[in-house]
């Protein structure tokens, strides 16, 4: 038994866009999900940016190696935590029961801007006594590589950073392979 939806005739149609309008109900420009990420003109970025040259840190005391890395599959699941971090931490953690207070994506950045980016971030992020984050990364092939270059690289940096205690792909309603949460180390700890 089929049932006919019923559909709405002029009348009603004008009606209902006359409520939206009296309610202030505006159309939405984009429909894409806002992952918290920092405007690329964003002052906060272009200040660290500019005392990262200033100081030169980059080339010489950057914690991440930009050297070569072990390629990741676009669909791979990452996953990383120290030894002695509690399995149900770990746990909550890779079923997005952690809240994350600050994000970052990474698209649109050469492997170098991404490195500092990154390697930013997650200084701010300490100093801000943040516990979980999200790095989007992104899955897409590399121009020149035949693999996700900053998939692949964030994969490696995050694991020598001293400060991560865990890190794991995100659940999908937050970027899934393409993002990962991380837990970061407490201050003083």
């Amino acid at each position: 038994m089929t049932r006919r939806r019923h559909l709405p005739d002029d009348d009603d149609i004008s009606a209902f866009r006359q409520a939206l309008k009296a309610a202030g109900v505006r159309r939405m420009a984009t429909n894409q999900a806002d992952p918290g990420k920092p405007k690329r003109n964003d002052d906060a970025q272009q200040a660290r940016r500019l005392a990262a040259v200033e100081s030169n840190t980059f080339a010489t005391t950057g914690r991440t190696s930009d050297g070569r890395v072990e390629a990741v599959r676009p669909s791979e699941y990452l996953e990383f935590s120290v030894a002695d971090l509690p399995w149900r931490t770990f746990s909550q953690l890779k079923r997005g029961q952690m809240a994350w207070q600050a994000g970052l994506d990474l698209h649109g950045y050469t492997l170098e801007e991404a490195r500092l980016e990154l390697e930013s971030f997650l200084r701010d992020a300490t100093a801000q006594g943040l516990r979980c984050v999200l790095v989007v990364h992104g899955k897409a092939w590399g121009t020149t590589a035949d693999f996700p270059v900053l998939k692949s690289h964030t994969n490696a940096w995050l694991r020598e950073w001293p400060g991560v205690l865990a890190f794991c792909s995100a659940i999908e309603i937050d970027g899934g392979t393409g993002a990962v949460y991380i837990l970061l180390r407490k201050r003083g700890q």
